[in-house]
């Protein structure tokens, strides 16, 4: 390529652009002159990415959730889809959101585009049915190890680049993080990680507050930390301080962690936080999950393990006594329940792989422009 390429990027989520904003980098660091857009948050345009759309109105969780955005999803492919068909745009690269970006992987090859994706379709959990959308994708980068297999027996050319988690700066000692949220250094902590979108955190706060709560009521010197989500609310939290800044400094000062399924819990394992995993969703959409599952587990801990580290509370047996009885012993480090799983996430980490996801990533990308 004789000019400097123009590349588009799209997150449509807050893990999105946190995962796409180091890819922004990398590649601004291997093709100092490319031109870099696309849909995303803060984080990508912090990275230099120019935003032609804000991911804000588009972010949802659940089936029926979704359906209300699907106008707004429309018309943004149909504004892309134009750009792809002037030729504005020599690669594209998809981070996660699937419901979306399957479709715009489509139009991306139908414009004779190349499209890298970022954080693969988790197929491997709703069944291998929407498989055949994937061959609009030129490279599938995953960051799971055991997804490189599953796609390549399906025909999808992916590679395992680690898990982006692993790259962040080391996190201070559990004193240390617990002072600088205020809290006492040599009191036991448990961290409460309800999520990072308002829908969930309406869905899980009063059950992780009540639970944290019986905790207490047992446990009267245990501190209560929250890892609060811009825009969400957390009604009376009593004794627990609710920290909107960093979560990982939550997790660092946690001994123990009650947490939301999903990435978080990946995030506590690399922090060597035990915890319990619970999760909460609309009526119907839990009933279309349901149908629709193909995994044994909610908890990422424990497909990446391939065994139950963590305990799981889902749906209606997200209870807060159950909640409290299980996180309990997790915070006395020397009992069986915290050795136990700390050999799981233990285990958990090797997996995940080493450093410099999002180098290898950009890696990729270069090898499809050339």
């Amino acid at each position: 390529m004789t000019r400097a390429p123009r590349i588009y990027i799209s997150a449509g989520e807050p893990s999105g652009d946190a995962h796409a904003a180091p890819v922004a980098r990398a590649l601004r660091r291997r093709l100092p002159g490319a031109t870099i857009e696309g849909l995303g948050g803060p984080l990508m345009a912090d990275a230099g990415v120019t935003l032609l759309d804000r991911m804000e109105a588009l972010s949802v969780v659940g089936f029926v959730e979704a359906i209300e955005k699907l106008p707004a999803h429309y018309r943004l492919l149909g504004r892309v889809r134009r750009a792809l068909r002037a030729g504005r745009y020599d690669l594209v690269v998809l981070v996660d959101y699937p419901g979306y970006h399957l479709r715009l992987a489509g139009a991306a090859a139908a414009a004779g585009v190349p499209v890298l994706y970022y954080i693969a379709p988790q197929l491997w959990a709703w069944g291998a049915g929407r498989m055949p959308r994937l061959a609009a994708v030129r490279r599938l980068a995953v960051i799971l190890p055991f997804e490189e297999d599953f796609f390549r027996a399906h025909g999808v050319p992916a590679t395992f680049v680690g898990h982006p988690l692993l790259d962040r700066p080391a996190p201070p000692s559990r004193e240390a993080a617990r002072v600088a949220l205020g809290l006492d250094p040599r009191r036991p902590t448990l961290g409460l990680f309800p999520g990072s979108r308002p829908l969930e955190v309406r869905r899980l706060w009063a059950a992780f507050r009540d639970a944290a709560l019986l905790v207490r009521a047992a446990r009267p010197e245990v501190q209560l930390i929250v890892a609060g989500a811009a825009g969400a609310v957390y009604p009376d939290p009593g004794a627990a301080r609710v920290h909107t800044g960093d979560p990982e400094l939550v997790f660092a000062a946690s001994d123990a962690a009650i947490c939301k399924s999903g990435t978080t819990t990946l995030e506590a394992a690399v922090a060597d936080a035990p915890m319990v995993i619970a999760y909460r969703l609309n009526r119907l959409s839990w009933i279309i999950a349901r149908r629709l599952a193909r995994v044994s587990w909610a908890g990422l801990v424990n497909l990446v393990a391939g065994r139950a580290v963590a305990p799981e509370f889902l749906q209606d047996a997200v209870r807060p006594d159950a909640l409290a009885r299980a996180v309990l012993p997790l915070l006395d480090g020397s009992s069986p329940e915290a050795r136990r799983q700390r050999e799981g996430l233990a285990a958990v980490r090797q997996r995940l792989g080493g450093r410099g996801a999002a180098e290898r990533v950009a890696g990729l990308a270069v090898e499809l422009l050339a």
